[in-house]
């Protein structure tokens, strides 16, 4: 019995699971978002997040532990520059395990472990972005409008100058009949008076 014997074997042996651990805390300091299985997940996210703590302090002696497991210096760098500095006064819970159903193959439950600090961030990026989309939408509604109102008037002062236009020559028209009448009448009444 495994009375009091903490964590997952991963049906591995010792050295495997640790090679494992490592490699999957690498793709995540390296990616930011990492995707496997749920138990891996779960086993890398209490790895990952005591490499953190450690890398908190910041001296000499925890750059040194963390060394032992991270080989890559660049981010070995980015963890003790970027990754620290972003976490700031955050009291653990650096990391989160994301459901995502079952693998198709196999059927075997996946996850996505991922960093916080740094996917807040790109969630905060996405909403900027659609509110940005729906003031450009508000805006573009809003110049049709105008648009609109615009060519209505155009179109009602068109009308009105066309009126006007045509009341004009009904004027000028019936002053010309009336002028023809009274030429009409006066050389009537010069007949006449013959």
């Amino acid at each position: 019995m495994r009375h009091a014997v903490k964590g997952r074997k991963l049906k591995r042996t010792s050295s495997h699971k640790k090679a494992l651990l490592v490699n999957l805390a690498t793709a995540l300091f390296r990616h930011k978002k990492i995707k496997t299985t749920v138990a891996k997940a779960k086993e890398a996210r209490s790895f990952v997040e005591h490499l953190i703590t450690k890398a908190r302090k910041g001296d000499i002696p925890a750059r040194r532990y963390i060394a032992r497991f991270i080989k890559d210096r660049e981010i070995l760098k980015e963890l003790f520059n970027e990754i620290v500095v972003k976490v700031g006064e955050r009291p653990g819970g650096y990391t989160r395990v994301v459901k995502i159903g079952s693998r198709r193959g196999d059927g075997a439950d996946l996850a996505i472990l991922e960093l916080v600090d740094y996917n807040e961030g790109e969630v905060k990026a996405t909403k900027k972005k659609e509110k940005s989309d729906i003031v450009t939408t508000e805006k573009t509604s809003q110049e049709t409008k105008t648009k609109t109102t615009e060519q209505t008037l155009e179109q009602k002062e068109t009308t009105e100058e066309a009126k006007d236009d045509v009341k004009s020559e009904e004027n000028v028209d019936a002053s010309k009949s009336s002028k023809t009448d009274q030429a009409e009448s006066t050389s009537e009444n010069n007949k006449q008076d013959r």
